[in-house]
């Protein structure tokens, strides 16, 4: 029988990996992003290879319209069986200069984006007794880097949010995991590496954690590598909470296990030339 995916944030990089995988395999689609070019080259591409799918340009804030495009995927679809919060945005930074209005922002989308998509949804798989709330979180929801203490932050928040919601949907047959990559070989990073002002005490160490994150994603895992390994754990009979997709969150949340935290932060600071 033929599963139903909801999935935000699926116009590009892993997102649109998965969705590529599942559809192939007979899963039916449903998403949206705020990239109208993107949702319309996937509709194209999953017309041509006969994926049933319900694709929309959305923003992940808009969250009456999230309420309407579940309604939309129930007259369509009738059941959904996972659900998938891949939006997020990144965020660069010294603390001390930080703008707290875009700081709002970054937290409105990545962690209220999440709930606002879980939210939606999980009445129909409470009343189903089953389903799967699968949220994109980061290495940096466990180990925060320097220079990212709000994009930590929200990532922090989405741990804490679906650890603590796993227990009261588990009585109801309801799964959760936490998807929780380092680097993959996206312009996700690019996109927010600006160095502080001139005259900023942090912009010498915050160019060098720039050339160093730019220097490790050209080796990093790309997103049909970092796909495959979500698409395992989606079909997965028993979610796993935590999870990875790429060596090195996995090497540092082990670093994290058995080392003293001074030692840690001392292997993360010299890893990152920012010691």
């Amino acid at each position: 029988m033929s599963q139903t995916l909801v999935i935000t944030g699926l116009a590009q990089g892993m997102g649109l990996e998965v969705v590529r995988i599942l559809a192939q395999s007979g899963y039916a689609i449903a998403g949206f992003d705020v990239d109208a070019d993107g949702i319309l080259s996937l509709q194209k591409e999953l017309d041509a290879m006969g994926a049933s799918h319900l694709l929309e340009t959305m923003d992940i804030t808009d969250r009456q319209g999230i309420l309407k495009f579940r309604d939309r995927v129930f007259e369509k679809f009738n059941q959904v069986d996972i659900v998938v919060s891949n939006v997020g945005i990144g965020f660069f930074g010294p603390f001390e200069e930080t703008d707290l209005e875009k700081a709002m922002k970054c937290l409105e989308i990545n962690v209220i984006g999440a709930a606002s998509i879980f939210q939606a949804f999980i009445p129909s798989m409470r009343k189903t007794g089953c389903g799967k709330l699968i949220a994109m979180s980061s290495l940096v929801g466990q180990i925060p880097f320097p220079f990212e203490s709000i994009y930590s932050a929200s990532k922090f928040a989405i741990r804490g949010m679906v650890e603590s919601f796993k227990y009261e949907l588990s009585p109801f047959g309801i799964q959760v995991a936490i998807i929780e990559p380092a680097q993959v070989s996206t312009n996700f990073a690019s996109k927010i590496h600006i160095l502080p002002p001139e005259g900023s005490v942090y912009r010498e160490r915050a160019g060098r954690f720039i050339d160093r994150d730019n220097e490790l994603i050209k080796t990093a895992t790309t997103p049909l590598q970092a796909a495959k390994k979500i698409v395992k754990i989606i079909q997965s009979p028993c979610l796993k909470l935590h999870n990875q997709v790429d060596f090195m969150s996995t090497f540092f949340l082990f670093l994290n296990k058995v080392l003293p935290k001074s030692m840690r932060d001392m292997i993360l600071l010299n890893h990152m030339n920012i010691k």
